[in-house]
C-alpha cells in the first residue's frame, strides 16, 4: 500500500504573513517607532535563545499601558517570547516604554479603550485578539533604556 504524502495546506493568511515576514516588516522597521509614524516597534527577547528582536506593531495607548491587535492570532513567535518573559520595550512615536503583565484579552475588552474609528477598522479586518501591556506605575514614564531592551 502507498503512503499518501500530506503537505500542510497555506491559507492566504499564512501568504500574508509571510509576505510581511520577509518583505513589509523589513520596511517597516525603517520607520516604525518613529514620533510620526503610525506603528511602533516592540523589542523582546527570545524565550529560548535570549536573542534580543525587533517586531513592528500597531499600539494604542490605554490608561495603564497600550492594547496590540493580533491579527495573525495568539501564537506568534514574538507574542510567545513578549508572554515568556513577561515584559518588553515598546517604541511608539518616538518615546520608549517598558511594558510588562501581557495578557491577551478579547475585543469586547480591547475596543472600549481605544479609538473609535479604529476599533471599527480592526472589527472589519476580523481581529478577535489583543495583547495588553502595562506600563508600570514605578518607573519612570517612559522608560530611561532609550530602545534597549536589556534581559535580566
Amino acid at each position: 500500500m502507498a503512503e499518501r504524502h500530506t503537505t500542510k495546506r497555506r491559507t492566504r493568511k499564512d501568504t500574508v504573513r509571510a509576505f510581511n515576514k520577509h518583505v513589509l516588516n523589513p520596511v517597516m522597521m525603517r520607520l516604525a517607532g518613529r514620533r510620526y509614524w503610525y506603528a511602533g516597534v516592540i523589542r523582546h527577547v527570545g524565550r529560548r535563545s535570549g536573542t534580543a528582536y525587533a517586531t513592528p506593531v500597531v499600539a494604542d495607548r490605554v490608561n495603564d499601558g497600550f492594547i496590540v491587535p493580533l491579527p495573525y492570532g495568539s501564537e506568534t513567535d514574538w507574542l510567545r517570547n513578549i508572554r515568556a518573559a513577561g515584559r518588553a520595550a515598546l517604541q511608539v512615536h518616538g518615546q520608549t516604554y517598558e511594558v510588562t503583565r501581557p495578557e491577551i484579552v478579547d475585543a469586547a475588552v480591547a475596543y472600549p479603550q481605544v479609538p473609535a474609528a479604529h476599533a471599527r477598522v480592526w472589527r472589519r479586518l476580523g481581529i478577535e485578539h489583543y495583547l495588553k501591556l502595562t506600563v508600570p506605575t514605578d518607573r519612570p514614564w517612559p522608560c530611561t533604556t532609550r530602545g534597549r531592551h536589556n534581559a535580566e
